[in-house]
């Protein structure tokens, strides 16, 4: 989840570098997120993905769509299932034949090249307070026994996807690593399951989270090319969080038993907006320096070779959760319609940078603003402001953000538009108690991009009108596609 800043070489370096890429990173992946309000179609994404050289996708469920999009695609596939399903798959040796059978080995008859069953996301995190620890050793393993009933064991392999704070160190230094204190005899078990069936043990490192989380930690220690402050850790040096992270992780792996467990990079980034730290430069940087990192193939000091990750993450997604912070709508390495926000060298296309979505179908041009004839002052002004934010997207206003300059008309007319756009650009949608307007001005100024929306894909997203009339607030929920069906 992230992205970076500023990262830049000269050419000649660069042409040197590119080819390093090329010739060392085997296959970069990226995880496909689906929280969005207005889906791009699955096929254009496929195409983005396929064009921008990427050979592994992970998605957080079997959607059918999705799934069907990534037939005879050539992408290597990781499909998940969601912590909401492990309760049932834990109980019900039937539900994870069926879930198999449904998710898994139908799409490989069709063709879709599945590698990895992802059992539940992070479903350790401790602000779960141990929701899924009951639940997901038991899942996995009833997976895994699906998986061999139906032939399947053999291609395709089990995993949990788990956050780095399920291991730790008590001085700071790799070589001190365990496995938290209170799941730490269930992380054995799930290690010494996962050894026994060849499957690989995967986590996300997150480097943004720690800046997020810690006012002191030290920033440039987050990113790729030396830090001032590294960590020595007997005759191993660590210049960069993210290397001494997964060798915390490894010694805990190896000092009980398993020190040549595969490991898999589940998701790795920064978020570009949401969060002072948050920005396109820091995104780039960290991101380019991640995939140049990883291009020697040289690994960690821990684990020297190729390194296997999938960059967190594909597209925006309008609709995550911002309980951990606004940055999580963010973390992108395309905007919500598929374009770069940014040049990265993935080291797989002759470009060099990456190439946008093609075939992507905008709505009008047109935009829903606040009425320069409003006064500031209007008891209306409020409470729209935050209808509009509760029901849309406000996360890029605010304090050094990428909208974080503009006046506060501007910021009310950001509110509006967002309203405005994730319902379908409906007339009803910029009322606002005749507060608002629409006009066919663009208002985004510098950073600060006023959102056109796309075509939402096949239905998928719900209209909701505002109706505004002497005060009385009246939320009409119209779900289009099942009225649709209906007819």
């Amino acid at each position: 989840m992230a992205t970076e800043r500023g990262w830049w070489v000269s050419p000649v370096v660069g042409v040197i570098c590119w080819l390093c890429l090329v010739v060392s990173v085997s296959g970069i992946g990226a995880n496909w997120g689906m929280q969005t309000s207005h889906p791009l179609p699955a096929s254009v994404v496929v195409r983005m993905l396929r064009e921008n050289g990427f050979q592994k996708v992970k998605l957080f469920d079997a959607e059918d769509g999705t799934m069907n999009a990534l037939k005879k695609s050539g992408l290597e596939v990781m499909v998940g299932i969601p912590n909401d399903m492990l309760a049932t798959l834990a109980t019900s040796v039937k539900a994870a034949e069926q879930w198999v059978k449904a998710n898994v080995s139908d799409y490989i008859n069709g063709g879709v090249n599945i590698r990895y069953v992802a059992v539940g996301n992070e479903p350790f995190l401790e602000t779960y307070n141990g929701s899924f620890l009951q639940s997901t050793f038991p899942a996995l393993q009833n997976i895994q026994g699906a998986l061999i009933k139906a032939g399947l064991s053999s291609q395709v392999k089990v995993t949990v996807p788990l956050n780095a704070d399920v291991y730790q160190s008590s001085s700071g230094r790799p070589s001190d690593g365990d496995f938290r204190s209170d799941i730490r005899d269930l992380m054995l078990a799930i290690v010494k399951f996962l050894s026994d069936n060849a499957a690989p043990f995967t986590v996300n490192i997150y480097p943004f989270i720690s800046l997020y989380s810690d006012p002191n930690f030290p920033v440039e220690y987050a990113f790729f090319g030396g830090s001032s402050s590294p960590v020595v850790d007997a005759s191993a040096t660590y210049d960069n969080m993210f290397d001494a992270n997964h060798d915390t992780l490894i010694w805990a792996l190896k000092k009980n038993g398993f020190g040549n467990l595969p490991v898999i990079v589940g998701e790795i980034g920064w978020p570009t907006d949401g969060d002072m730290n948050a920005n396109i430069q820091y995104a780039q940087r960290f991101n380019q320096g991640f995939m140049t990192h990883i291009a020697t193939g040289q690994g960690t000091p821990m684990r020297p070779g190729p390194i296997d990750a999938y960059l967190f993450s594909l597209i925006d997604e309008d609709e995550k959760s911002i309980q951990p912070g606004n940055f999580e709508r963010h973390w992108g390495i395309f905007t919500y319609d598929g374009l770069p926000k940014y040049q990265l060298n993935l080291g797989t296309s002759n470009s060099g940078g990456l190439v946008r979505a093609k075939n992507v179908n905008y709505l009008d041009k047109k935009w829903c603003v606040l009425k320069p004839s409003v006064n500031l002052d209007d008891s209306r002004v409020a409470p729209s402001v935050s209808y509009a934010c509760a029901n849309a997207d406000c996360t890029s206003l605010g304090y050094k953000t990428s909208c974080g300059d503009m006046d506060t008309r501007g910021n009310i007319s950001y509110a509006f538009n967002s309203y405005y756009q994730k319902n379908d650009q409906d007339d009803v949608a910029c009322g606002f108690s005749n507060l608002a307007t629409i006009t066919n001005k663009d208002p985004s100024t510098g950073s600060c991009r006023f959102e056109i929306m796309i075509e939402a894909d096949s239905g998928i997203s719900c209209t909701f009108w505002q109706i505004r009339d002497q005060g009385v607030n009246l939320l009409l929920f119209v779900l289009v596609q099942l009225f649709l069906t209906l007819l």
